[in-house]
């Protein structure tokens, strides 16, 4: 662990994210992992530039990347700082991404599209050691790494169900947790496996319910109809997804459900987004929930650290110890 160096732009949204991390290190391993700056800057022309000024010789690095910037600059900014950190003879680079931009389109959905995981995937494996991410649009999008580049997918659910658990004790009754549409049922089955093994040791435990929402999109973004299976009439509702972009779906959900005989609403996106804010939201569901993959200026949401899970993941990849083992 002495080579192990953390770095992230100090300007941008990632640094607290990486200041967690490196205080997870120490209250939890009892170690000191440097938290070193990247500069980040722009020629007038647009072009970015980067400096790092910290020796990184023989190094390994993980750098822990800023999810709230814009897709392309973020795209770039992996590429040129591979170039920096492999030119100065580090060890190796590893990217830290809590939530991986371009992962929307992992196949061909119609003629003469690009495949843009894959486009992703080739352009930043060269020369990478690892890429650690979090709940992946897709699971099979670490299918598109070279082995040699292994991709760990973690999950935000264990700390989302602590959260649940903790803030909202009286609303897990009569709980049922909701895809809201068919391509999330595995997800959402996945919480509430969660739910469930996190009250083994309960004195009261409460049986969960599973429904999904069936819908047709026209095109991203857009819905033209949604059908309900499973029965939620009488029952606390909890919608489990990947991102909530503009939250339009969600609110058209919460009108399905409702008119279904769903009592309190909740939801969950891992990366939160909220392109178009959250008023409607709000006016929809009790209580909107996100993890910090993405950061949120706004105390209008509630929202989960997963900070430590990265921590921990990057301590057990560098210790040779199972990743896999933070899934069960």
């Amino acid at each position: 662990m002495d080579d192990l160096m953390l770095l992230a732009d100090r300007n941008s949204k990632a640094w607290d994210f990486a200041e967690k991390i490196k205080s997870y290190f120490h209250s939890v391993h009892s170690i000191s992992v440097p938290l070193e700056e990247v500069s980040v800057s722009h020629f007038r022309n647009g072009e970015i530039d980067m400096h790092v000024p910290s020796n990184m010789r023989e190094r390994d690095i993980y750098f822990i990347h800023d999810s709230s910037k814009n897709p392309q600059e973020w795209w770039i900014e992996l590429l040129l700082l591979k170039d920096l950190i492999l030119s100065s003879s580090a060890n190796s680079v590893s990217f830290v991404l809590p939530n991986m931009f371009y992962s929307r389109k992992d196949r061909k959905d119609k003629p003469h599209v690009p495949i843009s995981a894959r486009a992703l995937a080739n352009s930043i494996s060269s020369g990478t050691k690892r890429i650690i991410t979090m709940d992946l649009h897709a699971a099979q999008i670490q299918g598109i790494y070279p082995p040699e580049v292994p991709v760990d997918n973690l999950y935000s659910f264990p700390e989302a169900v602590k959260h649940l658990r903790k803030n909202h004790p009286g609303s897990l009754e009569n709980l049922a947790v909701v895809s809201p549409d068919a391509g999330g049922a595995e997800r959402a089955k996945a919480f509430l496996k969660k739910l469930e093994k996190a009250q083994e040791h309960d004195v009261e435990r409460h049986d969960y319910s599973f429904a999904l929402i069936s819908k047709t999109r026209p095109r991203a973004g857009e819905v033209d109809s949604m059908e309900l299976v499973g029965d939620v009439e009488g029952k606390n509702i909890l919608i489990v997804d990947d991102i909530i972009d503009s939250g339009g779906t969600l609110c058209k959900a919460g009108e399905l459900l409702r008119r279904k005989g769903a009592k309190k609403l909740f939801c969950y996106g891992t990366h939160g987004f909220f392109t178009k804010g959250t008023e409607e939201l709000k006016k929809s569901f009790y209580a909107i929930m996100t993890s910090n993959t993405i950061y949120r200026e706004k105390n209008d949401v509630e929202v989960v650290d997963v900070s430590g899970i990265f921590a921990e993941a990057i301590y057990r990849s560098e210790k040779g110890i199972s990743v896999s083992k933070l899934f069960e």
